[in-house]
């Protein structure tokens, strides 16, 4: 979930702070920058992680009494990986899917249709997703099957008429109605709510970044996928430098290096008031063990009290 990133950037220390040790001040300054702030293809800054590994020596700008530091540092970075298992609460459903938030800190994580249990639906009624599982038709298919065999065997054999006393049709119509109110009550347990505020369990399947920029054609916005991330430095544009040599087919080759995997697509938002997210978690809870905590906390403690 956590990851510790060499970030790579030039920072600029105010006149107030050239008093005092460079150190001192280039801490200060990344402290306020970073914090809280979603790098492209890396993830969200938690916190710097200790000293800066490196300061390069102030160069002054004409027309700014600031000193500006070429520095690397590292920073602790939320960036779960594909096919982790986060726990979060659900803030949001609708016709598209459910929202969740993780921690309190990141509440962009999406859960969309065709990744939830199957088979769920969208309650227009309550506004929630339900699942209602069907883990009972191989029993009844089962079932089935035995009777079937059972009267292949009855015709093979000898055949004897049985006599039907009076009432037995009563009886056999109480025995259907008693069915059916079983049957009622099964498909009412069998039916499990999504309630906004529960606790989640969803399994990560991509994150997606998105970069907004201004052009002449108006306002795009670039979505990258990416499975992940390779061994590089990067600035808060989201640019930096390779830490490791690469071969001409863009694989890394140093330690640590690792495959990048990433799929982009753009879309004009000129004429759109909402703006993407810059940082999306696209989630699962198509598995057993997954969704709301609560409903596989009930089936373990069935199984322990039989």
């Amino acid at each position: 979930m956590f990851v510790i990133a060499t970030i790579a950037d030039t920072i600029r220390v105010p006149p107030s702070l050239l008093s005092q040790p460079t150190l001192t001040s280039v801490q200060t300054e990344i402290e306020k920058r970073y914090p809280n702030k979603i790098i492209v293809d890396v993830g969200l800054v938690i916190a710097p992680y200790g000293p800066p590994l490196q300061i390069g020596d102030g160069i002054f700008v004409p027309g700014d009494g600031g000193a500006h530091h070429q520095v690397v540092f590292k920073a602790i970075v939320f960036r779960p990986f594909v096919e982790e298992v986060l726990i979060g609460t659900v803030t949001d459903s609708n016709e598209d899917g459910i929202t969740v938030s993780i921690g309190g800190f990141f509440d962009h994580v999406c859960i969309p249709v065709y990744w939830m249990l199957n088979p769920s639906t969208y309650d227009e009624t309550t506004g929630l997703w339900v699942w209602t599982p069907t883990y009972d038709d191989d029993e009844k298919e089962d079932e089935i099957q035995e009777e079937q065999d059972v009267g292949g065997q009855k015709q093979n054999g000898s055949t004897t008429s049985v006599k039907e006393e009076p009432g037995a049709e009563m009886v056999t119509e109480e025995v259907q109605a008693g069915a059916e109110e079983e049957d009622a009550g099964d498909s009412e347990e069998s039916r499990f709510e999504i309630e906004i505020g529960s606790e989640i369990r969803v399994k990560v399947k991509s994150v997606n970044f998105t970069r907004i920029t201004t052009t002449m054609k108006g306002v795009q916005a670039t979505t990258t996928t990416t499975a992940h991330t390779s061994n590089r430095a990067f600035g808060l544009d989201g640019s930096g430098s390779n830490g490791a040599k690469t071969k001409a087919g863009g694989n890394s080759d140093g330690e640590g290096g690792t495959a990048v995997r990433r799929r982009s697509s753009s879309a004009d938002l000129s004429d759109s008031d909402s703006r993407p997210a810059p940082m999306q978690i696209v989630g699962s809870i198509c598995e057993d063990g997954l969704g709301l905590t609560s409903w596989w906390k009930e089936a373990e403690e069935e199984d322990m009290e039989e």
